[in-house]
């Protein structure tokens, strides 16, 4: 029987991590088993063996905690435990979690929190691995997709108010490494005029007469000469030659990540480039009344950058949901000695569990998936013709979650 079981987030923050704390402890306490908080994501849990006392979620201490917020009320940090200076490390954990007599380990993270799940099990400490990733790459669907998403939708959608009263082109970059989920599904859902996905190499020039043709009709339709275009593009774009967009002065992380900037950067120069050379822009400047000599001669074309907004303040119902789901199962799969597992959720009475080293491998936008959005209009910066239609197809069974 579990006596006692620990819980700690960790990498990036998002929506949904604390369902998952929730959902680890209101299923112990239902079974007499007791939960704690590692602080601190893997730095807490090296220096377990250090602190005075950790805290436990009683049902007091659990009124507390929101599953409809996001962030994480046990605290997160970037730490590999492999890249740790010190060759008693793992000991050093056991001794830790044998100071708190835990029993158990269950640890919400993406994919280089995996790794390091798979890691501490290899070495004979009993963990088990709740999926946590804005970034929806993991081969299961994982607490903060959802959230995300909404965010990314929300600030797409109403950054349309200031472009359309500036005239402006606004270029949104969002998070999302190598994978463009969160780029894809929170540009269609915002209804971006383009989506700028890693997985899909640019036509800047198709990309740009595609912007163009459709910022000028609007402004040219307009009763008020008014209109914008909104590009939604992911950070981990490539430029042309598929050189990585990165920050050559920053250095690399614990898990051996460069930082990502500067593709919103790289599309704005990329449109601004050609609207100076389009002879057809200040015809149309002059056409609309908006043309300054020297002043006000080409359309602004603006970058934004949301960051961390994305991953904060709420949680969606979906990932509240997911996450006290996903905690309840890995409470189960500890009380059965089955570790070293993603739980990759709930379905038809049943919990889903699959081996860490397998849920963790990256899931790219298929950019099969672009083509039913692409033959309603959307551009994804490709030229669509002559890409096959969507085939159809019959299947049989239970619909799976979406994303």
């Amino acid at each position: 029987m579990l006596k006692k079981i620990a819980v700690l987030t960790s990498g990036g923050d998002c929506g949904g991590l604390n369902g998952v704390i929730r959902g680890v402890a209101l299923t112990a306490l239902q079974n007499g088993t007791k939960t704690f908080i590692v602080p601190n994501g893997y730095a807490g849990l090296y220096n377990l063996v250090d602190l005075p006392s950790i805290t436990e979620l009683t049902e007091d201490r659990l009124e507390d905690i929101f599953v409809y917020l996001a962030g994480s009320e046990a605290g997160n940090s970037r730490v590999k435990i492999a890249k740790i200076k010190d060759e008693n490390k793992y000991e050093r954990i056991k001794q830790g979690l044998k100071k708190f007599e835990i029993d158990a380990v269950i640890i919400a993270g993406g994919d280089d929190t995996g790794s390091v799940v798979a890691d501490l099990a290899d070495q004979g400490i009993p963990c088990l691995h709740v999926p946590k990733t804005m970034d929806l790459d993991l081969m299961t669907y994982s607490v903060g997709g959802d959230s995300t998403i909404n965010r990314i939708a929300e600030f797409a959608r109403d950054l349309r108010t200031t472009g359309r009263t500036h005239n402006r082109i606004v270029v949104m970059e969002v998070f999302g490494r190598y994978a463009g989920h969160t780029a894809f599904r929170g540009g269609v859902a915002a209804q971006a005029d383009a989506v700028l996905v890693p997985e899909i190499p640019v036509d800047f020039e198709y990309l740009y007469n595609f912007l163009k043709k459709r910022f000028m009709h609007r402004v040219e339709q307009s009763d008020i000469r008014a209109g914008t275009a909104m590009v939604l593009v992911a950070e981990g774009l490539r430029d042309a030659s598929g050189k990585e967009l990165v920050d050559e002065n920053s250095p690399v992380d614990s898990f051996g990540h460069q930082k990502l900037m500067g593709a919103g950067k790289y599309v704005v120069k990329e449109i601004e480039n050609r609207i100076k050379q389009d002879a057809e822009i200040k015809e149309f400047m002059i056409r609309t009344g908006q043309f300054v000599q020297g002043v006000y001669e080409i359309p602004e074309v603006r970058e934004v950058r949301p960051g961390h907004l994305v991953r904060c303040g709420f949680t969606t119902p979906i990932d509240a949901a997911f996450g006290l789901e996903a905690g309840a199962g890995a409470y189960y799969l500890a009380r059965e000695g089955i570790f070293g597992v993603t739980v990759a959720g709930y379905d038809d009475g049943k919990i889903n569990y699959m081996d860490t080293k397998e849920a963790i491998i990256q899931r790219l936008v298929d950019e099969k998936e672009v083509r039913i959005y692409e033959t309603m209009g959307m551009c994804f910066g490709r030229n669509p013709d002559g890409l096959a239609a969507p085939e159809l197809q019959k299947i049989s069974g239970r619909p799976i979650r979406p994303y």
